[in-house]
């Protein structure tokens, strides 16, 4: 049987700390997948470093944000026919050690897309509790609307099958898109699952979310989310 074509994709903003390591990894793990970093308008080497390390590499001239980044990405992958893609952020906290076991979700269980969640079983992550709050508050949300449960909506470590990475391509939120992006895919008629990962410290950088903005992100996402509930589902058919 023919292999699928694996893509990892790893957005990135600032991280010529960690990049290469990152590169270096997941490769590591699935020597047969291709690598592309997202440079989304990075000031430091981001990209440079990307490039020497053996990636492809998409040049942003101006920072768009997680969510256009990684939507560019799925669209990458949508042109260029990849099956399977394995979201991995660029700054170090996923651990490429966990891909096999998302791989094997994503064959065993029949779904469209996993999600490596941090809370599924203790690993010893703790984050702020702002955040862990707001995770909380929305994995209720989102467990409730999908009627399925979700532990961790907010996690950026997925690996999504080709239906899931054409409805990605067409329709991805641009802004902390991951909660809604699991109702969208949910209304689409798409099914996910999460398994458990570990997740470390950031090997470098500084995160973009404070409290303050925790806070603002909860209540926009939520609002988000409830909106989007009052418009037609995306169709898949259409994002081919």
């Amino acid at each position: 049987m023919t292999q699928p074509r694996i893509l990892i994709l790893i957005p990135a903003y600032n991280e010529a700390v960690s990049i290469a390591q990152v590169i270096e990894r997941a490769r590591h793990q699935l020597p047969g997948a291709d690598v592309l970093v997202i440079n989304d308008g990075s000031s430091d080497d981001t990209g440079a470093l990307a490039e020497a390390a053996g990636a492809y590499v998409l040049h942003l001239h101006y920072n768009v944000g997680i969510g256009a980044g990684v939507q560019t990405g799925f669209r990458f992958a949508a042109m260029q026919g990849y099956d399977i893609v394995i979201r991995n952020d660029g700054d170090g906290q996923h651990d490429a050690q966990e891909m096999q076991a998302m791989l094997k979700a994503l064959d065993s269980s029949g779904v469209d897309m996993v999600i490596g969640s941090r809370y599924v079983e203790d690993r010893g992550y703790r984050g702020s509790s702002m955040r862990r709050l707001g995770s909380l508050i929305l994995a209720r949300l989102i467990s409730g609307i999908i009627r399925q449960p979700v532990t961790d909506p907010t996690s950026g470590f997925i690996a999504c099958n080709r239906r899931a990475i054409l409805l990605c391509a067409q329709v991805y939120p641009h802004d902390y898109p991951e909660p809604e992006s699991i109702v969208i895919l949910h209304r689409a008629g798409l099914r996910l699952t999460e398994i458990p990962v570990t997740m470390h410290d950031r090997a470098g950088g500084v995160s973009s979310i404070t409290a303050l903005r925790s806070a603002y992100y909860m209540v926009k996402v939520i609002l988000a989310i409830l909106v989007g509930l009052l418009r037609p589902p995306a169709l898949l058919e259409q994002a081919g």
